[in-house]
């Protein structure tokens, strides 16, 4: 076309102001095909997270996605490390003997643009089911799913609101090399000691820009954003929901986290402990139960005191949580950030506004009562960290385990009352009973196996501090 006659302007398609506004939440193929076709969009990424949380699926064309075609993954990407490994045959884990593949079920309320793609191109979040239609026990989703219906049983309804939090840091290709802070608009590299500051978070505007405009595209809501204690350490809230849709809104923070880091020449990283002598990277997660005939929070009696059920649901967790550490810190990255003294809690204590206790009760009104786990780290898989707090304190409520008094002082310099290495935390997960029976004994066998199997592969490598210390004076 010559440089003087104008491209025509493409026609205008017109819709109603709701079909224009919404960005997720259709229900039906019709109104998929609708959706996809006002947007152009020209691929899906059909996506679900493994055991680690990573984003695994297919991509096809959008006229492909809608013509009934089946989608499938083989078992084994559900069983594989962090490093994509297999566990052995060990124990009680064992790979089945029909190792087919399972049927990819697209959540269609979960649709959505992939914001940073420079082709239009949607996704969508998907369910796993067996060839004959049975929920795939052992995948992260469902294992949340199997949890909630627990309390939907006993007429309840969870409520949760997570909190990310997570470092940027310079690119690094070699994993030789330990991670360095960013420079941001200064010119400079930011250091630590910047608990909410605001000229900590303008260091890096352009990118938490793209942060918002991304989660925009995608329908996602952050609540507030601030720099935390670490050097270009950011944390990110949301507003509190249900369980499944925070789980799948944190799931895609974290890819858009990352990508709109990658555009500004940064990594952002979600490991627990990414830096030596910077605090660790936490998932606090907010837990409050809604009574589903009254509506009420059943953590507050009608005169406004704390009722059995919100003590019975914190002696759960101060129980069953250690037995549960494993889906709260999975690496063994993550026991670097649960040590003495540190931001982090190493205690099964609880207390009223106490941050140095392991389960918080934030200053709230009545109404409002809720309960803060602080232990999972950032690295947690939040199908699974939400699925496992949720479990110790629906275990706490059904066997009524009452709670120790309220910590009212720091406790986070006591003895550490939590397992200190993965091994520890796969085999005190393994023998919970309690944990086996609502999670799912294929879920924790395979989940058991998956750690130990990871565990192996890190024994294989060689620290700096061997090298260091034992290299000429053992």
């Amino acid at each position: 076309m010559p440089a003087n006659i104008k491209k025509p302007a493409k026609p205008e398609k017109r819709r109603t102001p709701e079909f224009v506004k919404s960005l997720r939440g259709v229900k039906d193929w019709r109104e998929v095909s609708e959706w996809l076709a006002w947007r152009d969009i020209e691929d899906i990424e059909c996506i679900t997270p493994d055991q680690a949380g990573v984003a695994r699926g297919k991509m096809m064309p959008s006229k492909k996605f809608t013509s009934n075609t089946s989608l499938a993954l083989p078992s084994a990407v559900f069983m594989a490390t962090i490093s994509g490994d297999y566990p052995e045959d060990s124990g009680d884990f064992s790979y089945p003997e029909d190792d087919g593949d399972l049927k990819l079920l697209p959540d269609l309320s979960t649709l959505c643009v992939v914001p940073w793609e420079s082709d239009p191109t949607a996704q969508v979040i998907c369910d796993l089911v067996h060839q004959d239609g049975r929920a795939v026990e052992f995948t992260p989703r469902n294992v949340l799913r199997r949890v909630l219906a627990a309390y939907d049983r006993l007429g309840l309804k969870p409520v949760v609101a997570p909190e990310i939090e997570f470092y940027l840091v310079r690119k690094n290709p070699d994993p030789d090399y330990p991670l360095t802070p960013p420079v941001g608009r200064s010119g400079r590299a930011i250091g630590g000691g910047q608990g909410y500051s605001i000229a900590g978070v303008n260091e890096f505007d352009e990118l938490i820009d793209d942060i918002y405009h991304f989660s925009e595209g995608q329908g996602l809501e952050i609540d507030t954003l601030i720099h935390e204690e670490g050097a270009a350490q950011l944390e990110i809230n949301l507003r509190h929901g249900d369980p499944v849709e925070l789980a799948d809104q944190v799931f895609m923070f974290k890819r858009t986290i990352r990508e709109a880091a990658l555009k500004h020449e940064m990594y952002a990283t979600f490991m627990a402990k990414p830096i030596q002598g910077q605090p660790g990277s936490a998932m606090h997660i907010h837990q409050s139960i809604i009574d589903q005939k009254t509506g009420r929070n059943i953590f507050c009696k009608e005169d406004g005191s704390e009722s059995e059920a919100f003590y019975h649901f914190i002696g759960g967790m101060q129980k069953h949580v250690p037995n549960a550490l494993v889906m709260f810190a999975p690496y063994v990255n993550s026991y670097r950030r649960l040590t003495k003294a540190a931001s982090a809690p190493v205690n099964v204590k609880w207390g009223y506004d106490n941050r140095t206790t392991a389960f918080r009760v934030p200053r709230s009104d009545p109404s409002s009562r809720r309960v803060e786990n602080r232990i999972p780290s950032s690295d947690a898989n939040p199908y699974l960290a939400l699925a496992a707090s949720l479990a110790c304190g629906l275990i706490g409520m059904t066997k009524k385990i009452k709670p120790d008094q309220p910590a009212s002082t720091t406790v986070n310099d006591d003895e550490i009352e939590l397992p200190r290495g993965l091994i520890e935390a796969a085999a005190l997960f393994e023998d919970d009973e309690d944990l086996r029976e609502i999670l799912g004994s294929a879920f924790v066998t395979t989940y058991a196996a998956i750690k130990r199997a990871e565990f192996e592969t890190f024994m294989e490598v060689i620290s700096p501090w061997e090298r260091e210390f034992l290299l000429l004076n053992v």
